[in-house]
């Protein structure tokens, strides 16, 4: 027999109430968005806003390569031309065991399974997960602005100092200390392309500062009318991303949107905003999204490489475009965007 409960949750500063069963873990998008799906034009405006496009794979580098004299080298220069041309390669060989990554994954199926209402409300098994988890886009005004998604976006601060010794804990742990490893080597790479060391990094970005979010993408009935995750672009300096092999990633090369074909052996690597305005445009922060698949659900968690809220950015040579500005600032306006426009604006708010 079901049961059911009532979830209260606004809307666009209206307050709903909705009947969930208490059973479900799939977020209650068709109850929450019901304005939004049942105006047919708003469905039919939106028809082509996800177009087909060509699958390529992204820049493989092998990370193995480093510390072997001249290999060294190239390896090095490999990931600078990516993070200038694409804005996004993938590394293989990169210092995190395919068993973490595979215990990550078991145990984000298994919170994403548990019911809707006990992640919406909290559950006490959570634990350091309180008060992180995130559904669709509340503020959302069309379909267009809808993302099919759920996360849990965790403070790596909150993992480190939690006293929970769940398995879902220690293997957040885990992967989170493997691939802080990893970002700090792919920063200094990148600073030492550019003729500077990285300090920088090593003392502004630190598990203090950097986050980890855990993404489900469920089976989307009307797909391809939604995105399951909106264009953007990252907000922090890096972005290592493991993905199943579901795929949905998609960037913009060339003027043209291609989707990402998934690498099992690899992790995705993309440059964010932070990283373009330090090196004054060197490298790209690239637009990127997530379409939603009609039958399978897409799993991911992606570790974000931020420095602390009084951090200034500002670029590492002389005539910066941009004008120098915290980490705080930048959040602040890329929130008040979304909120008053729908979208974000990002680098462009900050250009002298």
């Amino acid at each position: 027999m079901l049961r059911f409960a009532t979830y209260r949750e606004t809307n666009g500063g209206k307050l709903l109430s909705l009947l969930i069963s208490m059973e479900s873990s799939d977020p209650p998008f068709h109850e929450f968005y019901k304005e939004l799906f049942d105006n047919e034009k708003e469905i039919k405006d939106n028809f082509k806003v996800v177009d087909k496009a060509e699958e390529r794979e992204l820049p493989l580098i092998d990370l193995g390569q480093l510390s072997r004299g001249l290999e060294d080298e190239k390896c090095k220069k490999e990931i600078a031309k990516a993070s200038q041309e694409w804005g996004f390669f993938q590394v293989v060989n990169h210092g995190v065991s395919s068993e973490v990554l595979e215990k990550m994954r078991c145990e984000q199926v298994k919170l994403f399974k548990r019911p809707f209402l006990e992640k919406a409300n909290g559950h006490p098994n959570f634990n350091f997960l309180s008060g992180s988890y995130q559904w669709g886009t509340p503020s959302a005004t069309c379909l267009r602005q809808l993302a099919w998604s759920e996360a849990f976006h965790v403070p790596l601060a909150d993992i480190s100092t939690t006293g929970d010794f769940s398995t879902l804990s220690t293997t957040t742990k885990e992967l989170a200390t493997k691939i802080c490893d990893l970002a700090q080597i792919l920063a200094a790479i990148l600073a030492e392309e550019l003729g500077h060391d990285s300090d920088f990094f090593r003392e502004d970005c630190s598990a203090t500062t950097c986050y980890l979010r855990m993404n489900r993408y469920p089976a989307c009935p009307i797909s391809p009318e939604v995105f399951g995750l909106m264009p953007h672009t990252d907000s922090d300096f890096l972005t290592i991303l493991h993905q199943d092999q579901v795929g949905g990633l998609q960037l913009v090369k060339d003027g043209r949107w291609i989707t990402v074909k998934p690498n099992p052996d690899a992790l995705i690597i993309n440059i964010g905003d932070l990283f373009q305005a330090w090196s004054n445009n060197v490298y790209k922060s690239v637009e990127h999204r997530v379409v939603a698949n009609k039958h399978v659900e897409r799993y991911s968690i992606a570790y974000f490489f931020c420095p602390s809220y009084e951090t200034i950015i500002q670029s590492c040579v002389e005539n910066s475009l941009y004008r120098k500005f915290s980490f705080r600032e930048f959040r602040q306006q890329v929130q008040d965007d979304v909120k008053i426009l729908g979208r974000k604006i990002g680098l462009p708010r900050f250009i002298i």
